[in-house]
């Protein structure tokens, strides 16, 4: 298992457009990947449903974790859409 440690930093948070391209990205991948907070929660990163119900806001630090074939790179692209706001300010 490949893990990285993030923070939300565009200011609207983990809102509907976020955990679409979050998901859309992970579903790009074979790997098996999920998002975990700090105080343990867990969302299927595949799911952009269940990626909302973390309610992340900016400043949220999370884990993000990627099991199986392509786990490396999925965690690395996951990882940099995170780090670059989503594309947003």
């Amino acid at each position: 298992m490949i893990t990285q440690t993030v923070t939300i930093r565009n200011k609207q948070g983990f809102h509907v457009r976020p955990a679409q391209q979050f998901s859309d990205r992970a579903g790009q991948y074979e790997a098996q990947v999920a998002v975990v907070t700090e105080d343990g929660r867990r969302a299927d990163g595949k799911s952009m449903l269940e990626l909302m119900t973390l309610g992340l806001e900016a400043g949220s630090v999370v884990t993000i974790e990627a099991a199986g074939p392509g786990d490396e790179e999925a965690v690395r692209a996951l990882a940099e859409l995170v780090d670059g706001k989503f594309g947003e300010d």
